[in-house]
């Protein structure tokens, strides 16, 4: 007992209401600082002093026949019960070590436990929906606590000081649920169906919730969640692995979907206008694997870099990647660890299947609509937006019901949300025209996202919506950066047509290229390809003054550049007073047969002068003239001429 006394000042005596001392049976409210213990709110507590333990219960007095909430102790003298309010050192304590709480603390409910040969504290705290035990031990002892919910004992708390200079300190959670009562701990499982992967779970913060898999997850009949999302990108919209739709409205490039715990893999996605300047459409998709750049492209034409890659229907592994093309498009497979992921392409639609054990994070567009776009891989003016000339001709009305398929059957038996790709059609379509196999762009996309994600065959809805067989749009056809490849006529012949954006700056000058370059003894005049073809000229039947001399056509921009030195390929020259001026002439004369055909014909003239008698200056003007036929009189014609001057 002196030793005891001696060791009193150490006791640590909190401020709070005055301690109210029991040797017996007592009764005590702490509706001030209720307790929920194991998923049950507390506002008394029963203390019982018996001759073997101290058991302080919260549903009534002890007894070994009823089903308590109760804590057992060991056998004391006498007891000393508080209520505190909130102590931020034994709130930083109980954070520091019990894991699951980490909300702020309200109060605690505080007993001290007189033994023969040494002090207990036994600290009650609550954290709103949890709770936590503390107990600490003066001298050298042993202090047992059991914890019992219903009579059983679900916990225990054992602190052992070995010698009068050493104080150690125990913790536990009481924070749980009760369940057809029974009682869980947080962070358990209460209930489980693996047929359906539904559970019932403690939460960490003693709620009692069902779990099931996630938006993106499948059960497996097992218990285990998979991972199986589809994400489908077409025309301006993208409809994400949640089934939500966005539209892209600007011409730059997109993150479809990384892997933060992948590094080296990724799918970016460009987005360019094609018959209106303020409509984008998905353009490209390219798979960045290992620092190296797989571009898939429109026609089915696959890239390394800038390299060219041949392909069938046998995949070909290619850093990584299984890549393999059919009539209907390209697709790509790559398997990182046990995740799956398929990415197909036909030139106008881009889809992404995912699948693979739940866990790894995903981010994109595909995964958030937000995501921002990649200023390092776009044009400094992909953002700036363009309005265009309404297109009276749509008939949205005939439009919505065409996209309103989707609802019908055959469509029905797919457990895809048709909903986005009904919105997506209808929002495209209502202002965009349904050429360019448009018309069945969204079923198709509809109908491929139902084959990779649920390996639905949909029946018979080719003839239901009037579509024509699979098979890629514009198969093989190169079209430069500032082309398109789309429909020239109702045959469904296709060529390449000149983007809105790129055709504006000649358009609004009425011409067909670029202004004459002069050089010291040679002129040259670049036409753009697809311009030509707007126009109906072939460009393989124009020459200079001498047929011999032909217009070279860049292969990567389709560019057509005619080039003649002084006194070659026909060119004339003249003299005008201190002036030599060089002047030829691009025409398809002479260039027909004596059969029928539908070419304008057409005659551009251009020169460049040098002054005598040095090369103080040069200037040039040409002069562009589009001659009808006589069968053809209602052909516009085109004048013009540019001045330029430089020394």
């Amino acid at each position: 007992m002196l030793r005891l006394l001696f060791y009193l000042s150490a006791v640590i005596t909190l401020p709070g209401v005055a301690a109210v001392r029991t040797d017996s049976s007592s009764v005590f409210n702490i509706s001030s600082c209720p307790i929920m213990f194991y998923g049950q709110k507390y506002e008394e507590v029963y203390v019982n002093l018996t001759s073997e333990n101290i058991v302080i219960c919260f549903n009534g007095f002890y007894s070994p026949q009823s089903r308590g909430d109760c804590l057992l102790g060991p056998k004391v003298e006498k007891a000393y019960f508080e209520v505190h309010e909130r102590s931020s050192l034994l709130e930083e304590r109980v954070h520091e070590n019990v894991r699951d709480i980490k909300t702020s603390m309200n109060c605690y409910v505080y007993f001290e436990l007189w033994r023969e040969e040494s002090v207990a504290q036994l600290s009650i705290t609550s954290f709103e929906r949890q709770a936590a035990l503390k107990l600490n031990l003066f001298l050298s002892d042993t202090v047992d606590v059991d914890v019992l919910v219903d009579n059983n004992s679900v916990d225990a708390l054992t602190v052992t000081n070995p010698s009068d200079y050493v104080y150690n300190v125990a913790y536990t959670d009481i924070s749980g649920c009760r369940d057809s009562g029974l009682a869980y701990k947080a962070g358990t499982v209460v209930n489980s169906v693996p047929e359906t992967c539904l559970s019932f779970i403690c939460s960490e913060t003693a709620v009692l919730q069902n779990s099931t898999c996630g938006p993106l997850e499948r059960c497996q009949g097992n218990g285990s969640c998979f991972l199986d999302a589809i994400c489908t990108v077409t025309g301006p919209t993208v409809i994400d692995f949640f089934g939500h739709l966005d539209f892209v409205k600007d011409r730059c490039v997109y993150s479809l979907l990384n892997i933060p715990s992948v590094s080296d893999f990724q799918v970016l996605a460009k987005f360019q206008e094609r018959r209106r300047k303020d409509v984008s459409f998905l353009d490209s998709v390219t798979l960045e694997v290992n620092g190296t750049h797989i571009h898939l492209k429109q026609g089915g034409i696959v890239l390394v870099e800038d390299t060219p890659l041949n392909l069938n229907s046998s995949a070909q592994v290619v850093h990584g990647l299984q890549l393999s093309k059919d009539q209907t498009g390209v697709t790509a497979m790559l398997q990182i660890d046990d995740l799956k992921i398929t990415i197909f392409f036909d030139g106008y639609t881009g889809q992404i299947l995912v699948e693979g054990p739940a866990g790894p994070s995903l981010q994109g567009l595909c995964q958030n609509s937000s995501e921002p776009r990649l200023p390092e891989y776009s044009s400094t003016s992909c953002e700036t937006q363009y309005n265009d000339t309404e297109d009276h001709f749509i008939n949205c009305t005939k439009i919505t019901e065409r996209c309103n398929l989707l609802k019908e059957a055959p469509f029905t038996s797919c457990p895809i949300d048709p909903e986005p790709y009904i919105t997506a059609c209808t929002d495209t379509l209502c202002k965009y025209p349904a050429v360019d196999g448009l018309k069945c762009q969204f079923l198709e996309a509809y109908v491929k996202a139902c084959s990779l994600f649920s390996n639905t065959t949909l029946e018979d809805w080719r003839s239901k919506a009037e579509c024509p067989s699979p098979e890629a749009f514009c198969q093989e056809m190169t079209c430069s950066d500032h082309e398109f490849c789309g429909e020239k006529n109702d045959c469904e012949e296709t060529r390449c047509f000149c983007r809105p954006i790129f055709a504006s700056k000649y358009r609004e000058r009425n011409t067909l290229g670029d202004p004459t370059v002069c050089r010291r003894n040679t002129a040259s005049l670049t036409l753009a390809g697809c311009l030509l073809e707007d126009k109906g000229i072939d460009y393989t039947f124009l020459h200079l003054n001498d047929p011999t001399c032909r217009g070279q056509m860049n292969e990567r921009t389709h560019m057509v550049t005619f080039c003649f030195r002084s006194k070659r390929c026909g060119t004339e020259v003249s003299v005008n007073n201190s002036r030599i001026i060089y002047k030829n002439t691009i025409t398809n004369k002479n260039s027909f047969s004596d059969m029928i055909v539908r070419q304008n014909q057409v005659k551009i003239e251009f020169s460049c002068y040098l002054n005598q008698p040095g090369i103080k200056s040069m200037a040039l003007r040409y002069k562009d003239v589009m001659m009808p036929e006589s069968h053809s009189s209602s052909t516009p014609s085109l004048q013009h001429s540019t001045r330029l001057k430089q020394s």
